[in-house]
Formats: structure tokens, C-alpha cells, sequence
């Protein structure tokens, strides 16, 4: 783990870090912070991208171990871990539930290395979600993994991050190629707003990162090709099941977002 804690540099922002930052973590560094006090300061509000979000992930996993019989996940581009993970919140109402994570930030890598050691239905891989060949011939991911079987593949937060000449519609398509019928698939995604506060946040990623796609419902709808969209659809991700609990929905109305809040999506498909 020292070799790995070496190889973190603290100078250089990085995406999970920013995001834990915003989120009210401590896994994170002065350049992290510098950056996200930039959505703090310059861009009000936008805070609640990363906790919508968040939100929305939390629901989808509890939907899908209370209201399916899924009970793998492979969880892409996961980031630092928060309270509530994935694996967190699926055992708790599914112990046998085995979790994959997927992140290629040093430090999420050192903290994936820690899960490894207290969770034996838990494994980390570190390949980059571009890779999807290398995350599904991974040792951890076939040890743990059985293709066989239905499988929740979660995409929160992560394909934003793809550019289009990388092609993230071809990352899902691979995955849906990979599981069976019945396997579920979990999108987040920032959502075009057409509006100054898209233009401003995207360009302050793409100008730090040099990724942070802003995509259309229907662009987001478009990556899920020969999938089947459960309702809601894709919508603001605080409107996204936002009654479930314990297995159960009720959508309780629309109430009135801010503008932050509509600028992330969320949707879940089935393979037929």
C-alpha cells in the first residue's frame, strides 16, 4: 500500500477527489479543493450535482437488490468511497451480494486495496473504463464475477466523462454484450441545460480535465441503444424513483428544482 500512497500526486486535481471534496470528504488536496471551490464560489448551487447524484445511485442499488434477484455489480468509474457504497448498501439487504469497483485514481486505488481486506464479496479493479476488455478479463472481476448469471452494471458519473471521439455509446454496447437478459444497467449523467450554468461548468472541467461532456436526454437515451428503459425514463436524478425505499415507489409528484439540480440525469435499462 506504501507503493501505491507513492505514486498519489497531491499537486495535480483529480476527478474523484474534486467530487469527494464536494461531497464533504476528506480524501482530498488543496489542488482538489481549489477547483471545487470554483463551483462553490463562482457556481452557486452546483454542489447539488454531486449529492443528486449520489442520491440517485444510492436509490438504484437498493431498487435493484430489494426488487430484482441481481446480485452482482460491477460498479465503473467509482470513486472515493462515501458513506453508503455500493457494496454497503446492497449487503445490508442482500449479504451474498458480490461488488466490483472500477476506478483508476491512485488514491481510490489504495482505498480499494482496504475494502479488499474487510470484504471477501468485495474486489477492486484498477483499469481505466475505456478498457471494458481489461475490467472483464481482470483475475478480480472473473473470480468474482459470474457472466452467467444477471449482473448490474452501474454507470454513475462516469460516461460525462468520456468524450464522443472515445465513444461511450461502444463502452455500453460492449457490457450489453457481456451479461445476460436480465442484467440491469444504471446511467448518470450531466444533462445539457442549454443554459449559461452548462456552459460555465462544463468548460471549467474540460479546461482542468480535459473531459466533462454535458449530453441531451436524448443523447443520454441514445447510449443505452438495444436496451429496454425502465420508467421513469431519464430524468433529473432527484426525480429519478425519488419515493423508493425498502423496495417500494411512489413518485410523491414533481416538486420545483433548481437549476444545479436538473443538470444531472439518471435512468436504468434492462437487456431484454
Amino acid at each position: 500500500m506504501t507503493g501505491e500512497s507513492s505514486s498519489i500526486d497531491s499537486t495535480r486535481p483529480t476527478i474523484a477527489r474534486v467530487y469527494d471534496y464536494l461531497l464533504g470528504g476528506k480524501d482530498n488536496y488543496a489542488a482538489d479543493r481549489e477547483i471545487g471551490d470554483v463551483f462553490k464560489r463562482d457556481l452557486p448551487g452546483s454542489v447539488a450535482i454531486a449529492f443528486a447524484n449520489r442520491a440517485a445511485l444510492t436509490r438504484a442499488v437498493g431498487e435493484i437488490v430489494t426488487r430484482t434477484g441481481v446480485r452482482q455489480f460491477i460498479d465503473l468509474g467509482s470513486g472515493l468511497p462515501t458513506a453508503d457504497n455500493v457494496h454497503q448498501v446492497a449487503q445490508r439487504r442482500a449479504p451474498e451480494t458480490r461488488v466490483v469497483y472500477v476506478d483508476t485514481d491512485p488514491q481510490v486505488l489504495v482505498h480499494g486495496r482496504a475494502l479488499l481486506e474487510e470484504n471477501d464479496r468485495t474486489r477492486f479493479v484498477p483499469v481505466d473504463v475505456r478498457d471494458p476488455e481489461g475490467i472483464r478479463s481482470h483475475p478480480d472481476t472473473r473470480q468474482l464475477i459470474d457472466f452467467d448469471r444477471p449482473v448490474a452494471v452501474m454507470f454513475s458519473a462516469i460516461l460525462h466523462h468520456v468524450n464522443d471521439d472515445e465513444d461511450p455509446a461502444a463502452i455500453v454496447r460492449y457490457w450489453r454484450g457481456q451479461v445476460p437478459s436480465g442484467s440491469l444497467f444504471f446511467v448518470s449523467h450531466f444533462r445539457s441545460g442549454n443554459n449559461p450554468e452548462t456552459v460555465e461548468a462544463e468548460k471549467v472541467l474540460q479546461e482542468t480535465f480535459g473531459r466533462g461532456r454535458w449530453r441531451t436526454d436524448a443523447e443520454i437515451e441514445a447510449l443505452l441503444d438495444g436496451l429496454e428503459i425502465l420508467e421513469p425514463g431519464i430524468v433529473p436524478a432527484s426525480l429519478w424513483r425519488p419515493g423508493t425505499t425498502a423496495g417500494t415507489y411512489d413518485d410523491g409528484g414533481e416538486r420545483e428544482l433548481t437549476v444545479w439540480e436538473r443538470l444531472i440525469a439518471a435512468g436504468m435499462a434492462r437487456k431484454p
